[in-house]
């Protein structure tokens, strides 16, 4: 197949992980991880993939793109063992530590070491894992260039594969002139893959800066929702949008949430806001530190809480199994993010809810993303008499919540690093 040219993967197909060719210490992994059948991405890429084939992969989250190119680096380097075989680029640490947890999980036959370099975690020890030479590594990009740079012993001169993951987020989070600098210290002679939602201009200009007359693989070009997922709005008057997300966490009670917040700051607001209230809720931004935002995550995944409040750093890449509704207590900026989104529940054939609150400050935006995706959204059943029973009450925990803000915002900048800094921009933008 020629360069350009793009293979829409076909969702009926009846390829096996066997047919493809994988080996038996593969096809055990993935009985054993419960992958009975390949995704679309899978099955198209796979082969091409073991062929030697560098690959552009056009899949958006939750399409099994990780095993898509895990799988093959893996067999190739079963039968042709070797220290640092492979490294992944991530535009998150949480994706990091989940595309490690599937490297891990594929190779746990074959003896495979497998390290995480990612920013917010110490050097020293990751310098210390870097030396015990990883077949693999997953890494953020500023922090893979700080090691390069910095770690004593440590180069890319004898990698094999290369590989891109969500690679219009990469380059939309200025990770761009770091991910230029590793390009020209790593082996011309290697394999590379390069995962995207979309092929924007910039991820266009990366690729034909690093790959070699790829194959192009599209799960699908145009950006939808799954049928199984319902979605609604909510509208009333901003000054009602605590109360209104509360009265939703009561109408909802028992469900899984993730409630999509635009700030760092709001974010941390509405789960204090919520835990006064009695609910189960944790906050996930890019200001806490990474073992704070792992024991969220893990905190959520377990059940031990049932609300996670997060930003957009946990709409894209992560796999987390069951969530039943997704909040929109923000509009996002266009129909990707708010797809990307949505796209945390109803995943795997199981039915999930999302609502958007909408106010009078977000009308503009959300019919921009009704207009561009096609379809209009029903409006969420609400007794607003209930609901303004409720105002009093959210009031109270509002005012203990800005207390407390404060007080951890002023316990903060007392310490060194820059944290109001970053607060007062109000952005999630990754540490290296």
């Amino acid at each position: 197949m020629a360069d350009g040219e793009v293979k829409e993967a076909d969702e009926n197909s009846d390829v096996t992980f066997k047919s493809m060719g994988l080996i038996d210490p593969l096809l055990e992994a993935c009985a054993n991880l419960k992958f009975l059948k390949p995704t679309p991405i899978q099955a198209q890429s796979i082969p091409y993939a073991l062929q030697g084939r560098d690959i552009i992969g056009l899949a958006q989250t939750g399409s099994g793109k990780t095993a898509a190119f895990a799988l093959p680096v893996l067999q190739n380097l079963y039968k042709n063992p070797s220290t640092l075989y492979c490294v992944v680029m991530a535009p998150t640490r949480e994706l990091a530590y989940q595309i490690s947890e599937t490297f891990e999980g594929l190779g746990a036959g074959m003896g495979l070491r497998c390290a995480v370099i990612v920013g917010g975690m110490d050097m020293m020890s990751q310098s210390i894992a870097l030396s015990r030479k990883p077949h693999v590594i997953v890494a953020t990009p500023g922090r893979l260039m700080d090691h390069l740079e910095n770690t004593k012993g440590f180069s890319l001169r004898g990698l094999k594969y290369l590989i891109l993951d969500e690679a219009d987020r990469l380059l939309d989070m200025d990770f761009g002139p770091s991910i230029d600098k590793i390009l020209k210290v790593i082996p011309k002679e290697r394999n590379t893959f390069l995962f995207s939602a979309t092929m924007t201009t910039k991820v266009e200009k990366l690729q034909r800066a690093s790959l070699s007359n790829p194959v192009r693989v599209a799960v699908s070009s145009k950006y939808s929702t799954v049928k199984t997922l319902i979605q609604t709005y909510l509208f009333f008057p901003f000054k009602h949008k605590d109360t209104y997300l509360v009265y939703l966490c009561n109408e909802l009670a028992g469900n899984t949430f993730i409630i999509f917040a635009r700030t760092c700051n709001d974010t941390q607001r509405i789960a204090i806001l919520l835990r006064n209230l009695g609910f189960g809720a944790i906050p996930l931004h890019g200001q806490l530190s990474q073992t704070a935002r792992l024991g969220a995550l893990n905190k959520f995944k377990s059940g031990s809480r049932s609300i996670l409040v997060a930003t957009d750093v946990a709409a894209r890449g992560l796999d987390i199994p069951s969530v039943d509704v997704v909040l929109n207590y923000d509009i996002p900026q266009d129909s990707k993010a708010y797809i990307h989104r949505v796209g945390r529940t109803a995943r795997a054939g199981r039915s999930g809810k999302s609502i958007s609150l909408v106010t009078q400050y977000d009308l503009e935006l959300f019919l921009r993303i009704e207009a561009v995706m096609g379809i209009k959204l029903k409006e969420y059943p609400v007794d607003k008499e209930a609901a303004m029973l409720l105002n009093e009450r959210v009031g109270e925990a509002q005012r203990e919540a800005v207390v407390l803000m404060k007080e951890q915002h002023s316990g903060r900048n007392d310490k060194k690093g820059g944290f109001a800094n970053k607060r007062k921009r109000g952005d999630d933008r990754e540490e290296r």
